[in-house]
């Protein structure tokens, strides 16, 4: 006994020292900000612990008062009074948290809490736009704002753990997962990612209002072969260092406490296996200190991979590779025993992983008060808030994006006396949430038509009609619809996806609007009378045909708990649109992929010059999407001109005037794009590398300027070591990736 303790002393002096010495770098990690008392209360632990409870705290189960995928832990209960469980996943509400809490604090041998997650995606209870469609706002402070109220109401309902953001780069619509990201452009979606960590998190989970942030889904998730979701991705390593790990990166060194593998293989081996990917470039190239948890049944579904004979074999690959969490597929907790006898894992490597965990408890501060995230006063209080609702209206309005307005036709004249909301999304308060809608109720949600009434009062006549359905062949609602648009002054269009058309296990391979919705819309527009569709969908659609007859496009994604009240603003001008798409639109499925920073061929389409068979295009198709990244039109206009590149030394500031030039004041995301001229690697055609989002009054001229450095020009090489070229280059600046003016530089 007088050894043991000796040992452990020794030991914890050890783990002082270590956290003492630490390199600065490491400071915002979480095992950097322990404690050497809290280093001694983990090591105490760990020196109490049998295997089970090791192995219980590195295993997360669902507990079954909500399902997002299938329950293998029915006896969850008791495997909690057994402390074989290290956090429960689905479970919220303080009723209904606090007791599963109490089982491990009061019934079980060690007491250690546990950790509370669920999928708050983009909203708990209040629910705001699709990350895809809060991205196309491109307001980091709003989308920051939104997870600070998502972690407010989810934490005072039990949760302390979300899994998100997911932070996919993504550039083929058919995957439906493309709702949850932030689009195709990975220097956007780095900062996107960062303000979404920095939201859940904040400053710390002291006010019990913060939760853990879980970036997935590692890595390059977001690349399925065929948009097939789960399907195989097969990438080089220059495009996945370029394209799709810079956004976990960015996570990583903005704090994120967790982080979660991918289904999906990188050069054939499993994320969940890839000791490469989770030991080599995660802890020991980029410093990632928090715990790594599985997607839900990745370790089993490895065996279906083909590079696990069995559970048993996939649980010593995962272990070996890093994974320090579980998700639901008991592999750890049933076969890690047996593999330790056989030496295929090691007893310090399960103890390392039990380390990360507790250390994560401790920072929540479970320890100290296991019930902070059930505080019933504040699941009364601080959950839909009238502040949390007007706030999701604005971010709403903000995320809307204006596709077309031919003759101004929005927004809606105020001369109008009779107003037609036709469609089958007009009237839905259940599709307003999207797909991964939490805690979200939907009975408490706008529809457009509630939102187009509360806003019209008592001025203005409002009449409804569905028209048809969202995805069937049934064309006979079409005749009423055409006589309710033949009553109007003006007719809304209500078309797009379900909600659940898009998200996880959602992937389509044709991505036109769905059932019989061109006809409604064409038999609607034929009536003569002044048209707006308003577009819902949790991805890029292929809308060319609806794009050649609508006189005006609205795209609103799917907006939430207060989307019709969001969109009524924006359609009746009490709010100018501002939004610009994050993700191109393509002009129909066979286009796929297509995005802005593609490179270049060594027969490359020139659309002004002569006309040349042997080029890179399409028979029956431009190469260009219908809309591209950056696009977004305003209820007023803008020009930019004066641009200039001026490099002093290995900086380079770029300038350029926008003008107002309508009549209405409105904000404009002005856009700074890059052009690497020549390169050892071949470079895109424009990369994003800047924006700002200015308030211009009508009439005014305003200066803008970017600052640069010859970092941000650098690129991964095929030694995958990131550096930049001197050279020529051109840089852009304009209000769409597809619309801007030049100016050269050297560097």
């Amino acid at each position: 006994m007088h050894h043991y303790t000796r040992t452990l002393k020794l030991f914890c002096l050890a783990i002082l020292l270590c956290l003492l010495f630490q390199p600065a770098m490491a400071q915002k990690t979480p095992v950097s900000r322990l404690s050497s008392s809290d280093s001694i209360k983990i090591e105490t632990l760990l020196s109490k612990m049998t295997l089970d409870e090791k192995l219980g705290q590195l295993s997360l189960f669902a507990s079954d008062w909500d399902v997002t995928g299938p329950i293998l832990n029915s006896n969850y209960k008791q495997l909690i009074r057994d402390g074989k469980v290290g956090a429960i996943l689905n479970a919220y509400t303080v009723d209904f948290v606090k007791p599963l809490q109490k089982m491990a604090v009061e019934e079980s041998r060690l007491k250690i809490p546990l950790i509370f997650g669920y999928d708050v995606i983009h909203g708990h209870r209040t629910i705001f736009p699709i990350p895809l469609g809060q991205a196309a706002s491109w307001d980091l402070l709003s989308i920051e704002k939104a997870e600070q109220i998502s972690a407010m109401e989810a934490s005072a309902e039990g949760i302390n753990w979300t899994f998100a953001p997911m932070v996919d780069i993504a550039r083929d619509p058919r995957w439906g997962r493309v709702s949850e990201g932030a689009g195709e452009d990975t220097w956007l979606g780095c900062r996107i990612a960062e303000a979404r960590v920095r939201g859940f998190q904040g400053k710390g989970y002291a006010d019990g209002r913060h939760v853990l942030a879980c970036v997935k889904h590692f890595a390059a998730y977001g690349a399925p072969l065929g948009g097939r979701d789960y399907n195989t991705v097969d990438i080089s390593s220059v495009s996945l260092y370029e394209t799709y790990l810079p956004p976990y990166k960015a996570c990583i060194d903005a704090g994120v406490a967790t982080l979660m593998t991918s289904f999906n293989e990188i050069n054939g081996v499993p994320s969940t296996a890839n000791r490469w990917l989770l030991t080599d470039l995660l802890r020991k190239e980029w410093g990632f200190r928090g715990f790594v948890v599985t997607d839900y049944l990745s370790i089993n579904q490895m065996v279906n991979h083909g590079n696990a004979a069995d559970v048993k074999d996939a649980a010593s690959l995962a272990m070996n590779s890093g994974v320090d969490m579980d998700m639901m597929g008991s592999a750890f907790l049933e076969h890690i025993p047996a593999l330790l006898k056989e030496k295929k894992v090691k007893i310090a490597d399960i103890d390392e992983a039990v380390r990360r965990i507790l250390t994560t408890k401790i920072q929540l501060g479970l320890f100290d008060d296991p019930y902070r995230f059930c505080n019933k006063q504040r699941e009364q209080t601080e959950i839909m808030t009238k502040e949390s609702l007007d706030f999701a209206r604005k971010l709403v309005a903000e995320s809307c994006v204006l596709l077309k307005n031919d003759h101004q036709t929005l927004p809606v004249p105020a001369s109008v006396k009779t107003i037609a909301v036709i469609g089958p999304l007009g009237d839905t308060k259940k599709e307003m949430l999207g797909n991964w809608i939490a805690a979200g109720q939907w009975e408490k949600c706008v529809s457009l038509l509630d939102g187009i009434r509360n806003k019209c009062g008592d001025k203005v006549r409002v009449i409804y009609e569905k028209g048809c359905a969202i995805n069937d062949n049934e064309l006979s609602g079409i005749d009423a619809a055409v006589k309710a648009a033949g009553e109007a002054d003006f007719v809304l269009l209500a078309l797009g996806e379900g909600g659940e058309m898009s998200g996880e296990a959602a992937s389509r391979t044709s991505i036109e609007l769905p059932g019989v919705q061109n006809q409604l819309a064409a038999a609607v527009v034929k009536t003569g009378k002044p048209t707006a569709v308003v577009l819902f969908n949790g991805r890029p659609l292929a809308i060319s045909y609806l794009n050649d007859i609508a006189p005006a496009i609205l795209e609103t994604w799917f907006g939430g708990t207060q989307a019709g009240n969001g969109i009524a603003d924006v359609l009746f001008g009490d709010v100018n649109p501002s939004g610009k798409i994050t993700m191109s639109f393509p002009r129909n499925t066979g286009q796929i992929p297509v995005f802005y920073n593609c490179k270049n061929t060594g027969r490359p389409f020139n659309p002004d010059g002569p006309k040349d068979k042997y080029v890179s295009q399409y028979l029956d198709c431009p190469n260009t999407p219908l809309y591209p990244f950056g696009y977004g039109l305003s209820y007023t206009s803008f020009s930019y001109s004066g641009i200039k590149a001026v490099v002093v030394g290995n900086t380079i500031t770029i300038t350029s005037n926008v003008t107002n030039t309508g009549d209405r004041d409105g904000e404009e995301i002005v856009q700074l794009y890059i052009q690497d001229k020549v390169g050892s690697i071949t470079r895109p055609l424009k990369e994003l590398k800047g924006f700002k989002k200015l308030l211009i009054r009508k009439g005014d001229t305003v200066s803008v300027s970017f600052t640069l450095t010859a970092a941000d020009l650098a690129f991964y090489h095929p030694d995958l070591k990131k550096y930049w070229e001197p050279g020529e280059f051109n840089a852009f600046v304009g209000g769409s990736s597809d619309k801007v003016i030049s100016a050269p530089f050297k560097l």
